[in-house]
């Protein structure tokens, strides 16, 4: 799905217009398949070093060799967002290995799943999808801060403004829909990247947050759906308008890279599936509430431990 704002020209900008990123850091979740391996190939391209932050590492290591044709290269590092153990000991994997990261993608994701819970009883796909990128972030934020012009990109969905966040049900009670939690969950996404950025600035940091989405993309994300309802109108639907995943990214790589890109904007594709164009959309509805993203910050705070860029404001 597309996001259109008429008062925002589509910009025409491919991975063609991407700088040049030889000596740049990059750590993108979710990197071994879908989006995230799209991803990941587009900034090697151009000369960057990926970290590859991944759940299974022997896939991930199979595709590092095929990527290790350059001229950047990729690094395999294991993160199971759902796992806050494994959030932190990623994290000090990292400060043991570089000096400094320029730019971290959340692009991880689980959609439309049964209902279990996290360590700490939280639904899943909320868990995964944005308290795992919360701590994430929290983390690595010290060594964004020593990079130049670093970045952080929130993947979302334009699906967001069609959720309600009830920040007392994050376990799922209730009539518990796949759907919904997802939708809910890529709204916490949508108000994490906007909350960050106030915050960032707040703080005078020269960390820069972001929030892109791919609109409707082909990936194995659809294969995971419990329902086989589901699976074969997500199926059908992706292929009729979904776009190669190597096409969805552009609107995240043009956040991720661009010196035009502004956070205050929500990058999406627009335009024909295989040349598409990056549409730059105002945020609306759910995703302008100031007090749900500090609420938000809060409840994530106190769920995850990590505790970052607190002030009053």
């Amino acid at each position: 799905m597309s996001t259109r704002s008429p008062e925002l020209p589509a910009l025409s900008w491919s991975t063609d217009d991407m700088p040049d990123l030889a000596g740049r850091t990059a750590i993108v979740t979710g990197a071994a398949s879908g989006l995230g391996l799209a991803i990941t190939r587009s900034l090697i391209a151009q000369g960057a070093q990926v970290v590859m932050a991944v759940r299974n590492t022997a896939k991930a290591e199979h595709i590092r060799a095929e990527l290790a044709q350059g001229p950047g290269e990729a690094v395999v590092m294991e993160l199971d967002l759902l796992d806050l153990t494994s959030v932190h000991r990623f994290t000090a994997a990292v400060h043991d290995r570089f000096a400094a990261v320029d730019l971290l993608i959340g692009n991880a994701g689980i959609s439309s799943q049964s209902l279990t819970l996290s360590a700490e009883g939280v639904e899943s796909q909320f868990a995964t999808n944005h308290l795992g990128h919360f701590a994430l972030t929290g983390l690595l934020l010290d060594l964004l801060g020593r990079s130049h012009d670093p970045r952080i990109v929130v993947v979302s969905s334009a699906l967001y403004t069609s959720a309600a966040l009830d920040l007392d049900r994050l376990d799922g009670t209730g009539t518990y829909s796949p759907g919904r939690a997802y939708n809910r969950s890529k709204l916490a996404n949508v108000l994490f990247g906007r909350e960050l950025h106030r915050r960032l600035q707040a703080s005078g940091s020269t960390v820069t947050s972001f929030v892109a989405h791919p609109g409707m993309a082909k990936t194995p994300l659809h294969t995971t759906y419990p329902s086989p309802a589901l699976r074969l109108v997500t199926k059908t639907a992706a292929a009729l308008i979904g776009r190669p995943a190597e096409h969805a990214v552009v609107p995240i790589l043009y956040a991720a890279t661009s010196p035009d890109a502004s956070p205050d904007s929500f990058y999406g594709p627009t335009g024909p599936k295989l040349h598409p164009r990056v549409q730059p959309a105002a945020f609306t509805g759910p995703g302008r509430d100031l007090d749900a993203a500090r609420a938000l910050w809060a409840k994530s705070q106190q769920l995850t431990g990590v505790h970052y860029l607190d002030f009053d404001g």
